[in-house]
């Protein structure tokens, strides 16, 4: 469609577009992090819970954030991914837009183990100098368990889904000569005018501080009842 018959459409709120940033850097810091061990723990651990905050916000914002990112706009039924992978894809569905099928898998995927690793994280001992602030709470060979996870499979998916996620940003970008970046960055695509704009006002904005707000108060608290 040529230029002149499209608009600007706003699809990435800017509450979903700090999310989004936010968790690639905490990933990656956390991840050299736990590389370089040592007094590099306690950074590993503060990032965790901050991985542990937006995670919360994320689940939240699925439901009352703007249009295209809320999971209803993107959790596909498997026939729809089948029939967007034979490339017959309806136009109606508008996955140029938002994630495709194969994107939104892609997502709920990587927070989902983003999810187990906070989880097991607060369970983990290292047995050396750094425990998660739960551990107390489980048995040492459940602990020794939720750790072998945590350091090993869990890192091992992280890294595998992260590099996915990459190779298909440089696949588009390379291949299909769709730049997915800088809409994640000012939040527009020029689309067709009748495509539904996400809502980024500063009402859901300050609702999204609100969301924030809450999600590291329950962090904070479940942080400290190991204290």
């Amino acid at each position: 469609m040529a230029d002149e018959e499209t608009v600007p459409v706003r699809v990435w709120d800017l509450p979903t577009r700090v999310f989004h940033w936010l968790l690639a850097f905490c990933v990656v810091s956390t991840l050299i992090a736990a590389w370089r061990g040592g007094n590099a723990m306690q950074w590993h651990l503060w990032l965790g819970y901050t991985i542990f905050a937006l995670l919360l916000f994320r689940a939240a914002w699925g439901f009352v954030g703007g249009h295209w990112s809320r999971f209803r706009s993107f959790a596909y039924a498997p026939r729809v991914a089948l029939r967007y992978l034979r490339g017959k894809g309806r136009a109606d569905e508008l996955h140029h837009v938002g994630h495709t099928p194969i994107g939104a898998y892609a997502v709920f995927a990587l927070l989902a183990v983003l999810a187990v690793q906070v989880a097991t994280g607060l369970f983990a001992n290292d047995e050396i100098a750094t425990t998660g602030p739960l551990n107390r709470f489980v048995s040492d060979r459940t602990g020794s368990l939720l750790t072998h996870w945590h350091t090993v499979f869990g890192q091992g998916l992280v890294l595998a889904l992260v590099s996915l996620h990459v190779g298909a940003i440089a696949y588009y970008a390379v291949r299909l000569r769709r730049n997915l970046v800088p809409a994640m960055w000012h939040g527009d695509k020029h689309l067709a005018a009748g495509v539904p704009h996400a809502v980024d006002t500063w009402r859901s904005r300050v609702a999204a501080l609100v969301v924030v707000s809450l999600a590291a108060a329950l962090v904070t608290w479940v942080v400290r009842l190991g204290g």
